[in-house]
């Protein structure tokens, strides 16, 4: 079940009355039936969304960049407006893949932490035993595909920090000297770009294999 399902006015409601209460809003979606579990499913996927959205704007951004230094002196206006907005495009990529990182940790630590709660309420010893084992297993795949997510977020900021110094001089310097700049920066962005593309699409990957796992294994009760 899919939080996205929810009807849109009720789920804008809710959002705007438990704002900035996390619990309070995790205690509200439960009462109409939408389990952490089902948030954090909810969540992971408009992640991995958000990173496939992220690895295409940065691939295309170093296609712009690209074909910059390889523009006559004439054109660099014109493609330096273009470069500006891929790094735009590129920055709020990055913010939406952070905060959509911050959404599913945030749920995840609500999670667990009844779950863990939970599983010294039992009194029949076999049942907690397997709520323990599916717990031990469900949290070693969450904090690997959370230490992928962070990884293909870090790799964000350098290429970011360059694109940045890059837009920035050729804004001020609209000359050859300025495509030789770019030019000598290429090779560099390029292997980090490809990097991080590389980590995106291992986050992505195992962000499916997660949410696969918690659809076919219901906790025990």
């Amino acid at each position: 079940m899919q939080i996205s399902r929810l009807r849109p006015s009720l789920a804008a409601a809710l959002i705007l009355t438990l704002a900035g209460c996390s619990s309070a809003y995790y205690g509200a979606m439960e009462k109409i039936g939408f389990a952490k579990r089902d948030i954090l499913v909810d969540r992971v996927e408009e992640t991995r969304e958000a990173q496939a959205e992220a690895k295409d704007q940065f691939a295309s951004a170093l296609e712009r960049f690209i074909a910059v230094t390889g523009a006559d002196v004439g054109e660099l206006q014109s493609r330096y407006d273009a470069l500006n907005g891929e790094l735009k495009r590129s920055e709020s990529r990055a913010k939406e893949v952070r905060d959509r990182i911050a959404s599913v940790e945030d749920v995840a630590d609500a999670l667990f932490s009844e779950w863990k709660d939970e599983i010294g309420q039992y009194t029949n010893a076999r049942l907690k035993s397997e709520s323990r084992r599916q717990y031990d297993a469900t949290r070693r795949r969450y904090d690997e595909l959370i230490r992928l997510m962070r990884r293909a977020a870090d790799r964000m900021d350098p290429v970011l920090a360059t694109f940045r110094d890059q837009v920035l001089f050729l804004k001020h310097n609209l000359n050859a000297r300025a495509i030789a700049s770019l030019s000598a920066t290429h090779e560099e962005l390029q292997g980090d770009i490809t990097r991080l593309i590389r980590d995106m699409e291992a986050s992505i990957k195992e962000a499916d294999e997660f949410i696969q796992s918690l659809r076919s294994t219901e906790p025990v009760q």
